[in-house]
């Protein structure tokens, strides 16, 4: 039995309470040597007080590992969709599928020194240009894939016109005719060959309207928006078409002649094309005027890719009107034709096999002929009417390797 008078510093309790003592120093030297695996280089661990000797030292803490972050990711570009593109059947040139099947509408425009400069031309796919009273022509305007600004001035219709009109059973604009023409625009059921799209049945709806800028009657004029409203209230819908010419690109620059001209000579008035083989186009001129011919429309210069040259028989229209000087034109057949296209100009056949048939166009070797895709201007011209044809220099020729400048 212990002796409770012991003293508290006997040497039994001195020996346990050293032995709790070295256990206590090694835990911490074992802490700290953990704690000294968790801080980074050069970091020190916080004790447990203050040293006798020294300033108290600042706690501190172990910063935790900079998390890894991937850098953000931009999602990937949304493509952009092509838009899909198909040849107008009536130029070549592409374009988008809806202005492909918009219905074709051909517009009589006068062409007195009065009606200068008219409007429309730049817009149109197709230009006629032929001998309507006494031998002063006039034009007719198709539009197909474009939608002109501005058409006028609209004239009367001849029965040749209606039937080249009728090649694409196109709305056939004008302001009056012809007896014969208006007989033939009477006709309904299947004897209608175009859509009758008369002034003076449609003018005082809105469709068309006389200017007061021009005296009458130089002053009928239009648009294409109301005239596409015009189509669809006639029921001339749109839809796709079947072409007739067959189109290709542009010639090579290196192919391209220099210079050229092309002039077609009616009883009033003079036509000359300039070949441009920079534009691979013939600027058109009036009356050998140094300016070229501008829509006013756009007040831009008029110059198709295509000049067209149509020879046919002409003769007095037996209308009972004899003070007119209408003609009557011997359109369908065939005849001697001479296509201009890329600067250069081959002598060929045009063929039409009906009223409403389409005017086909023949080579030298006796086949179709291609055009280039663009504007085509058709120069008909009588019997008896002068003309000359021009084309320009062959282009030089080209070193391998290099290409023409202009």
């Amino acid at each position: 039995m212990a002796d409770r008078n012991q003293p508290t510093g006997s040497p039994m309790r001195r020996g346990l309470i050293g032995l709790i003592g070295l256990a206590i120093a090694a835990l911490g030297i074992l802490v700290a040597a953990h704690i000294g695996t968790l801080l980074p280089r050069g970091a020190v661990a916080a004790t447990a007080g203050p040293s006798p000797s020294a300033a108290p030292s600042p706690t501190l803490v172990a910063s935790p590992p900079t998390p890894i972050v991937a850098p953000p990711t931009e999602p990937p570009p949304t493509p952009i969709a092509t838009p899909i593109l198909v040849p107008a059947p009536l130029t070549g040139l592409l374009v988008k599928p809806d202005a492909a099947e918009r219905q074709p509408i051909a517009v009589m425009i006068d062409d007195l020194s009065p009606a200068r400069p008219q409007s429309g031309f730049n817009s149109a796919s197709i230009v006629w240009h032929a001998p309507a009273e006494g031998g002063i022509p006039r034009y007719m305007l198709i539009f197909q894939d474009q939608v002109p600004k501005s058409v006028g001035p609209v004239r009367s219709s001849r029965e040749y016109y209606i039937e080249w009109a009728a090649e694409w059973q196109a709305m056939y604009v004008h302001a009056g005719g012809s007896p014969q023409a208006l007989e033939t625009l009477a006709a309904k059921g299947h004897g209608q060959w175009v859509y009758n799209a008369d002034e003076f049945r449609w003018g005082g709806s809105g469709y068309l309207w006389r200017t007061t800028d021009r005296f009458p009657p130089h002053n009928v004029y239009t648009d294409g928006k109301h005239l596409r409203a015009l189509a669809k209230r006639l029921g001339a819908a749109d839809g796709p078409l079947e072409p007739v010419w067959t189109f290709a690109p542009d010639a090579a620059p290196d192919l391209r002649p220099r210079g050229g001209t092309i002039r077609v000579d009616y009883p009033t008035e003079s036509i000359t094309y300039r070949y441009d083989a920079r534009t691979n186009a013939y600027v058109r001129y009036i009356n050998g005027s140094r300016r070229s011919q501008v829509d006013r429309a756009d007040g831009k210069v008029v110059a198709p890719k295509n000049v067209v040259i149509l020879r046919m028989a002409f003769g007095p229209l037996n209308d009972g009107h004899p003070q007119k000087h209408r003609l009557e034109a011997q359109d369908v057949g065939k005849g001697v034709a001479w296509i201009a296209t890329n600067g250069h100009t081959v002598k060929g056949q045009w063929r039409k096999a009906s009223p409403t048939a389409p005017t086909l166009l023949y080579g030298p070797d006796g086949r179709l002929v291609t055009l280039t895709a663009g504007q085509t201007f058709v120069q008909v011209l009588q019997f008896g009417y002068t003309f000359a044809i021009n084309d320009g220099e062959p282009p030089p020729p080209i070193a391998p390797g290099h290409h023409a400048e202009f």
